[in-house]
């Protein structure tokens, strides 16, 4: 006889114990499945907070309404620290990849509403002002996920980028700098996960104040984000489709392509898979409304 049928014999003895181990068992199941994949809560916050820009390209935060609902945010993300890794990899892919993109988000705004005070009084005008001598802000571990502490490093490095097969987390994570992709003003949820990256890199890709098709006569360059040189060898593993940032920038060319007389050069010059590409410099200033 095994141990645990050792075990279970010997608490048919205990009718009481037995009962309230089940009745144990029957409440972590419960809370296991209490996770609220819709992140009704989450979203709402994103949509109060996160402003669109006039032309739609962009968004920006209103720190200062978000600061007011600091309390609201911790509570939320409390529910994101709670999920046991046993729990998490009992989720499907979308499910899972959804949880740690607005997590990283999540915490991205937590760090910035826990030194709002820092921002208000000058001493901080961007997110790697938060860091310190020796750790950048990316690499303090302050808050809970899977019963162990974590930084958002490790969500995206460790985690996101580890376990996924997905570049377009790039156009989705979102590090409150205004050069970064814009921050979405809805939760991302399993069912449209797929269409909302898809949305996002349209979106980011669209704005040519951080991606643009270059042309002069026959000849052109892309000058993109930064985000593309550091992540460079992310889009060229085969992973969705994409082979060479060329394959990405071709996929995504009716983003790219501006509505004027240069419209049929850029596309040419996309199609030709041939040109040299440059990237911008990183505008690191905090992504807050005051910052449009």
């Amino acid at each position: 006889m095994n141990n645990l049928a050792y075990i279970n014999k010997r608490l048919r003895n205990y009718p009481l114990i037995s009962s309230m181990l089940l009745l144990f068992t029957l409440a972590t199941q419960l809370h296991a499945e209490e996770f609220d994949h819709s992140y009704n809560g989450f979203d709402t916050v994103l949509h109060e907070v996160v402003q669109l820009s006039d032309d739609k390209k962009q968004t920006r935060v209103d720190y200062q309404q978000l600061a007011l609902q600091k309390d609201h945010l911790n509570s939320l993300l409390t529910s994101f620290s709670q999920v046991t890794k046993t729990q998490y990899d009992g989720w499907d892919e979308q499910q899972k990849l959804s949880f740690l993109v607005n997590a990283y988000n999540g915490f991205t705004l937590k760090l910035i509403v826990d030194h709002w005070q820092e921002f208000t009084e000058g001493d901080a005008t961007s997110i790697r002002d938060l860091g310190s001598l020796f750790t950048t802000p990316w690499e303090k571990k302050f808050f809970v996920l899977f019963g162990s502490k974590h930084n958002l490093d490790d969500i995206e490095h460790q985690m996101v980028r580890k376990w996924f097969k997905e570049p377009r987390i790039h156009a989705a994570l979102v590090c409150a700098a205004v050069s970064c992709p814009p921050l979405r003003s809805e939760a991302f949820v399993a069912d449209k996960l797929t269409a909302q990256l898809d949305s996002q890199m349209q979106l980011f890709l669209a704005d040519n104040s951080r991606n643009e098709i270059l042309v002069d006569g026959q000849k052109g360059q892309a000058s993109l984000s930064s985000i593309f040189k550091w992540y460079r060898g992310d889009f060229e593993k085969g992973d969705q489709g994409f082979n060479s940032l060329f394959d990405l920038l071709n996929a995504y060319s009716d983003a790219l392509v501006q509505d004027d007389e240069n419209s049929q050069a850029q596309r040419n010059v996309l199609k030709s898979a041939d040109y040299p590409i440059i990237f911008k410099d990183y505008d690191w200033r905090l992504n807050d409304v005051a910052n449009f």
